[in-house]
């Protein structure tokens, strides 16, 4: 197989050789030269791409392979041809060289602090500590120094991606409602689960006209009521000739095409709240409320929502961030033996704009706040303070209050639409920008 992906790789060197890369004047080269005796690794070794100054070697390329080989194999999927893989190992590669060099050359760094943090969210992550999680990664032949060289080259690339191409990534009002309205003309019922309250006002068989007349101003009634704001339930048990009283009148979360179309028609352009005009079926007259309403294709609706308070410490020159760090230690430990109350220091301690509330930072849904805090509170139990978190504003203590389910509002709705599709062209304008 060495022979055979040695050959490859020339040969599509000869398709490569001469390539610009058009980003900030960063050059791609074909060159035979030999590759230094400290750089080379085997007999086999040569250079395959030079990026500016920076080799791409036949190792290189081999050990990537090697590792998306196993991963496919891990992921039970069947791997491909290794000559076939090649192509884009190389691509890959050079993409990651060229986007290091950027963020080296403008100045982004990957502190040693950044690196430890990231090492200890790959150990929570996977429930052990960070001496086991160097212990598997020499047992699988890589060194503690390579494994902590990866992270940083990872953290740079991401903060050159926050830097160069979120920061531009707008989403605009008229986009969200375009995708609102999209979304609403073409529902998928076997993707959109409803959950609706009803008042049924029977009409028998045989009715005559006055007393159909009679029973459609009864259920009239009960809708302005209901949409005046009285307590739906109340209204069921006044009104409804239905079997469901017991519930307030709700049928239950399933998808739309469980329910009769003349329901899904007169919900569909509903949000969760509001009710319905007048709808009639063989059965009778009914009154629907949308009590929930899921497009699986959406943004959740519903969401858990964490209540928190911290203390954050900026490093400076003053206070350095290994001091910052013993600091937050101490103050964790006297608030878990019970020696101090966390919102009584955060209010001593604190140097973000909360620390006049204890730090409280009051209900929070998803995406509210930075990836690296959020991760940390998302494993804390209620009343569990964390241990010292780096973000980018500085060093945290977290202290999680207490978790609840909370239905989102229309503007968080849209919010949270807006926030899926900023992902959405990230992941697009990331790709043209690589």
């Amino acid at each position: 197989m060495t022979h055979r992906l040695k050959t490859m790789t020339l040969a599509m060197l000869t398709l490569v050789a001469g390539w610009q890369v058009q980003a900030q004047g960063l050059r791609l080269q074909s060159s035979p030269a030999p590759v230094p005796a400290a750089r080379a690794q085997t007999q086999a070794d040569f250079i395959v791409a030079i990026v500016n100054s920076e080799p791409v070697t036949n190792n290189e390329v081999r050990r990537e392979i090697q590792r998306v080989m196993q991963q496919m194999a891990a992921q039970r999927r069947e791997p491909p041809d290794p000559q076939l893989l090649a192509p884009e190992v190389l691509e890959t590669l050079i993409n990651h060289k060229a986007q290091l060099q950027l963020a080296r050359d403008t100045g982004l760094r990957a502190e040693e602090s950044a690196i430890d943090q990231a090492e200890q969210t790959i150990a929570m992550q996977n429930q052990f500590d960070v001496a086991e999680l160097r212990r598997r990664i020499v047992a699988e032949g890589q060194t503690v120094a390579e494994f902590r060289s990866q992270l940083g080259e990872q953290i740079l690339i991401q903060r050159l991606r926050e830097r160069d191409v979120e920061s531009r990534v707008r989403v605009t009002d008229l986009e969200v409602e375009q995708f609102q309205r999209e979304q609403q003309s073409n529902v998928n019922l076997g993707t959109l689960q409803l959950n609706l309250a009803q008042i049924l006002v029977a009409v028998p068989e045989l009715v005559n006209a006055v007393q159909l007349e009679a029973l459609q101003a009864r259920a009239q009634r009960a809708l302005e009521r209901a949409r005046a704001g009285d307590d739906f339930a109340a209204l069921v048990r006044e009104f409804s000739d239905a079997s469901d009283l017991s519930s307030g009148g709700q049928l239950g979360l399933r998808t739309a095409d469980r329910y009769p179309d003349l329901f899904v028609q007169a919900t569909q352009q509903l949000t969760v709240g509001e009710v319905a005009a007048l709808v009639r079926s063989p059965a009778g007259f009914h009154v629907l409320k949308v009590v929930e309403k899921v497009n699986l294709n959406q943004p959740t609706m519903a969401v858990t929502q964490s209540h928190a308070r911290h203390i954050l410490l900026l490093p400076s020159a003053s206070l350095s961030e290994a001091d910052a760090r013993r600091k937050l230690l101490d103050i964790k430990k006297r608030v878990v033996a019970k020696q101090a109350d966390f919102a009584t220091l955060a209010r001593e301690t604190s140097q973000d704009g909360s620390a006049p509330l204890g730090g409280d930072l009051g209900w929070t849904s998803p995406g509210m706040l930075v990836p690296e805090f959020e991760a940390v509170m998302n494993r804390l139990a209620p009343g569990e303070v964390s241990d010292p978190l780096l973000s980018r504003f500085g060093l945290h203590l977290i202290q999680l209050l207490e978790r609840r389910k909370a239905s989102l509002s229309p503007e968080q709705q849209r919010e949270a639409i807006r926030a899926m599709l900023r992902e959405k062209k990230m992941d697009e304008a990331y790709s043209v920008w690589a």
